[in-house]
C-alpha cells in the first residue's frame, strides 16, 4: 500500500477545514471484517522524545487468529504539527502512514491508540486513517474526551454507550474482569458492535488490545534507538 504525496495542512485554519472535507468520505455503514474471519490487524501508536521534536511511529500486524506478530514497522522523525487538542492526527499520521507504507503487505483492520467519530468535528485519528487508506479502522482510547458515560459492569465485555449529548459516539467497554474500561469509537467502514468484538478479542489478557500494547512497546524502542543515534529520518509529509 502506499499513501506519501499527500499534503497537509500548514495552520490550525486549514487543518479544521481538510477535518471537515473529509469527514463526509467517512463510511459508517459497511459492517467491516468479522472477529471470527481471520485475517491480519495492524496496531498503530506514536512515541515522543520529551526534550525535543523527535517522534517515531510503529504499525505492529497481528494474525487476528493467533494474535502473533506478522510483520512491523517503524519510522522516525520530528514532529511536523504542534499538539492541538481535536488536530491529533495532523501530528501522528504523517510518521503512522510512513510506517504502514513500509510493510509488505496491507493489513484488513487498523486499530488506533485514540479515538474515531468520538471527536468533536467527529472525524479523529482513527477516521482521518481510514479514509486516507481505504482500511477499516477504529480507536481504543484510555480517557473519554470530553464525552460522558455511565460506569460499565463489572464484567468482561459489560459496556455502556459513549455519548455527546443524547448521540452515541462510542462504548466504554471493560476488557477485563474490574479493570477501568476503553473506549471504542469507529473510525471508517467497520461497525461498533464489530470494532467492540475485535477489541475483546485482542484484548484477551490485559486491558489494552495486544496491537496497541506491541505497537507502543515497538514506537519506544525506535525512539530510543533514534535519539541515541541520533538519526534524522524525515518523515513523508513533514
Amino acid at each position: 500500500m502506499t499513501t506519501r504525496g499527500i499534503e497537509w495542512p500548514a495552520s490550525t485554519a486549514e487543518a479544521v477545514a481538510e477535518q471537515e472535507r473529509l469527514r463526509d468520505l467517512v463510511d459508517l455503514g459497511a459492517a467491516g471484517p468479522d472477529p471470527a474471519a481471520g485475517g491480519t490487524v495492524a496496531g498503530v501508536d506514536v512515541a515522543y522524545d520529551e526534550n525535543s521534536d523527535r517522534l517515531a511511529a510503529a504499525a505492529v500486524v497481528l494474525d487476528l487468529a493467533t494474535l502473533e506478530v506478522v510483520e512491523q514497522a517503524t519510522a522516525t522523525g520530528r514532529a511536523a504539527f504542534p499538539y492541538l487538542p481535536g488536530l491529533l492526527a495532523f501530528r501522528e499520521l504523517p510518521p503512522v502512514l510512513d510506517a504502514l507504507d513500509r510493510l509488505s503487505a496491507r493489513p484488513d483492520l487498523v486499530v488506533c491508540d485514540g479515538y474515531g467519530i468520538a471527536h468533536p468535528r467527529r472525524f479523529g485519528l482513527a477516521c482521518h486513517l481510514g479514509v486516507l487508506t481505504g482500511i477499516p479502522a477504529f480507536g481504543v482510547a484510555k480517557t473519554p474526551f470530553v464525552f460522558d458515560h455511565e460506569e460499565p459492569g463489572p464484567r468482561r465485555g459489560d459496556w455502556t454507550p459513549l455519548l455527546d449529548g443524547d448521540e452515541v459516539v462510542g462504548r466504554a467497554l471493560r476488557t477485563q474482569e474490574s479493570v477501568k474500561p476503553v473506549f471504542v469509537s469507529v473510525g471508517h467502514a467497520i461497525t461498533l458492535a464489530k470494532a467492540c468484538a475485535h477489541t475483546l478479542r485482542l484484548a484477551s489478557r490485559y486491558r489494552l488490545p495486544e496491537s496497541t500494547r506491541r505497537a507502543d512497546r515497538l514506537c519506544r524502542d525506535a525512539l530510543a534507538a533514534a535519539v541515541a543515534g541520533g538519526s534524522r529520518t524525515p518523515l513523508t509529509g513533514a
